[in-house]
């Protein structure tokens, strides 16, 4: 048995074609076979969900060059379905459609995103392509914020209801939806509201916090733990792409910065993260030992050693 030396392998991945290497990653983890702890509801119209979220590569910034930044769609499950490298964080409304082509079918999925992506041109896109979108409205599109926030919230039922206790806090969400037939976005059909409650067991702390989403699913479509679940799977996803890359994998640490490599490096680390999670893992930290011993148990049989 031959290893490679670390540096073919180094010089192999500064030139590889970073889509190319995201397509066939992304292939292989969409035909895998997976299992989950805890499988999420879907609506009888929606088969799938997709988040979409960027990332910056901090690590890779040199004096010369600005710090690689990366647009995803990952799936609520984990496995990223396709990846695109933009200039900058303002790129990410124009790389949207983009990045989307590169996945096959969206016909009945549901696509989330954060609010930058609350975009006309995103909404008529997703839906010509016959999926469905949850997006956030902020006070960046004022006058759709307003209309949405202005509401008699109060007076509607609740759709939904979920009190945990996580990281020395409890946390009470509560979801009302409202139906609409004229609403100023394409093929709009409900407004949501997502009220927070976030108490400090320490301090006794509260904090409240409203966001409000809306989304083409009409009513009686998808229930409201099912919209609640997208919800906080896109929430999950968001944390995924940040916190398991930042902490677990040192993303930000790594400075790693010639050719393609800050790219494919990044890749490397979705895949893994698609598999792990793919296998059922969700302490990627713990998984990520499992797999260290796991291969150095062939190769000390070997005699190979590090």
């Amino acid at each position: 048995m031959s290893v490679p030396h670390p540096a073919t392998v180094r010089r192999l991945l500064e030139r590889v074609d970073g889509d190319a290497l995201d397509r066939a990653f992304g292939a292989f983890l969409d035909t895998r076979p997976h299992r989950t702890h805890a499988a999420r509801p879907a609506a009888r119209t929606i088969h799938r969900a997709v988040a979409v979220d960027g990332k910056t590569l901090r690590g890779s910034r040199t004096p010369q060059r600005t710090a690689v930044v990366l647009l995803a769609a990952m799936d609520h499950t984990g496995t990223v379905l396709a990846q695109r490298q933009i200039a900058d964080k303002s790129n990410e409304i124009l790389a949207f459609a983009p990045l989307l082509d590169a996945v096959d079918d969206l016909n009945g999925v549901m696509v989330t995103a954060d609010a930058l992506h609350t975009q006309h041109a995103h909404g008529s896109y997703l839906r010509q392509r016959g999926a469905h979108y949850l997006a956030i409205v902020k006070k960046n599109h004022i006058k759709l914020h307003d209309r949405i926030r202005q509401l008699p919230w109060r007076a509607m039922p609740l759709e939904h209801y979920d009190r945990t206790r996580a990281h020395h806090r409890i946390e009470i969400r509560r979801l009302k939806a409202a139906a609409f037939d004229h609403l100023d976005y394409p093929d709009a059909k409900q407004a949501l509201q997502i009220v927070r409650w976030r108490m400090d067991r320490a301090t006794g702390e509260l904090s409240i916090e409203r966001v409000y989403l809306i989304t083409s699913l009409p009513p009686g479509a998808a229930t409201g733990t099912e919209l609640a679940s997208w919800i906080r799977g896109h929430w999950g996803i968001e944390n995924l792409l940040h916190h398991v890359r930042d902490r677990t994998f040192r993303e930000d640490d790594s400075k790693v910065r010639t050719g393609h490599l800050p790219r494919a490096m990044a890749s490397l680390r979705n895949l893994a993260i698609g598999i792990h999670r793919h296998n059922g893992e969700t302490n990627m930290a713990a998984a990520l030992r499992r797999a260290a011993r796991d291969y150095r148990r062939p190769l000390t049989a070997l005699g190979i050693t590090d």
